[in-house]
């Protein structure tokens, strides 16, 4: 079939700021970490879908064909 890679994103949203992170895992288990924080307002979910669309950026920029994602919101996984 293809190589299968995969996702794995969080976000994080409290009193002190708003951060996001996503790793991107290679079918050789390669990991290439992305992070960033987010400048704006928001509550925790939409820090999380912020960190998943980050991650799924970086996967369509690099023609990742196949990618299982992993995150720890439930909203954010099943919509």
């Amino acid at each position: 079939p293809g190589a299968r890679w995969k996702l794995v994103f969080d976000g994080a949203s409290n009193a002190l700021g708003h951060g996001i992170g996503a790793v991107l895992i290679s079918p050789r288990d390669t990991y290439t970490p992305l992070t960033t924080r987010v400048l704006f307002d928001c509550t925790n979910n939409i820090a999380e879908y912020e960190a998943c669309i980050m991650g799924l950026q970086a996967a369509i920029e690099l023609r990742i064909k196949i990618l299982e994602v992993y995150g720890d919101s439930a909203l954010v996984i099943y919509q």
